[in-house]
């Protein structure tokens, strides 16, 4: 029964992993870079939620709802000003900028916030449903829950919608969507907000399951959260979900079997492992590039 309540646990931190994850992979596909900043979008939505929820007092949905917008406009920013004038740039010249926005926002909060670490409010009950012996908390049930709702909302948005049929056509070939009309800047662009829209939900999330906000909040979750994306294969967004939630009962497991300390070290591990197996990741295609 241990190992069952362990495993519904990796499944809710998975399900962080998994929302963070889609950030990284949705960019990666369309964009073909990789937004290192975006953990760092976590941490000013955690910011803002926590002050939209105690200094203005807003209720749980709106407080959440405005935290998504703001973190939604800031991606398109982020975007617009540091990363469209790099669309003809090397790989490493956008990789260094977004290191760069890393950086700078985790200073900027530090300077507008303080280092001082803040104590996000309760705002799930801190009950637990019981299945007999099994004992499952509602807030792991309401992460696992959300997951799966951005999952399906995504995937239907994806595969049913014009603009996303345009997302896609612009992952397999930007020059060819251009060329059918199709606005390659203003989907990137949506893509973007799209993925710091999940970041938001995503960091309030994370702070309800560990309530403190810091200006370094967003660098470990996001770690591993790109760590799942390739786990899975960047760029796959099924692959996203599989590989968060795959981390996160590894991450649960080696706490509860192994070792607190060594927890981080093996999940890195079998990362290192599957990449040496799949160099993909597991739900990854590899593509031939012509030179």
């Amino acid at each position: 029964m241990r190992f069952l309540s362990n495993l519904i646990n990796g499944l809710g931190l998975g399900s962080v992993y998994a929302i963070i994850a889609l950030g990284y992979t949705m960019v990666y596909g369309i964009a073909k870079m990789l937004n290192f900043a975006h953990g760092d979008v976590i941490m000013i939505g955690a910011y803002i939620a926590f002050f939209a929820l105690t200094r203005f007092g807003l209720p749980l949905i709106p407080g959440i709802l405005v935290a998504i917008a703001c973190c939604t406009l800031l991606g398109v920013i982020i975007e617009r000003l540091a990363y469209k004038p790099l669309r003809q740039a090397t790989s490493l010249s956008v990789l260094i900028t977004a290191i760069g926005v890393s950086y700078f926002l985790q200073n900027g909060a530090q300077l507008l916030w303080s280092a001082n670490p803040k104590v996000f409010p309760s705002i799930i009950s801190n009950g637990a449903l019981h299945l007999g012996a099994l004992s499952i908390s509602y807030l792991t049930l309401i992460t696992i829950g959300t997951c799966i709702i951005v999952m399906i909302a995504l995937t239907l948005f994806i595969n049913r919608t014009k603009t996303g049929s345009a997302m896609r056509a612009c992952s397999e070939d930007k020059g060819a969507a251009r060329l059918m009309g199709i606005n390659v800047n203003g989907i990137i662009s949506l893509t973007f907000a799209i993925g710091s829209g999940l970041a938001a939900i995503a960091a309030v999330l994370l702070c309800a399951n560990y309530p403190t906000v810091t200006p370094t909040l967003g660098s470990m979750p996001g770690i591993k959260a790109f760590t799942a994306a390739v786990f899975g294969g960047i760029g796959s967004i099924p692959g996203a979900l599989l590989g968060g939630l795959l981390l996160g009962i590894i991450e649960i497991l080696s706490k509860a079997y192994i070792s607190t300390q060594l927890s981080d070290v093996i999940v890195f591990g079998v990362l290192i492992i599957i990449l040496l197996v799949k160099p993909a990741g597991l739900l990854g295609k590899n593509v031939r590039e012509k030179v």
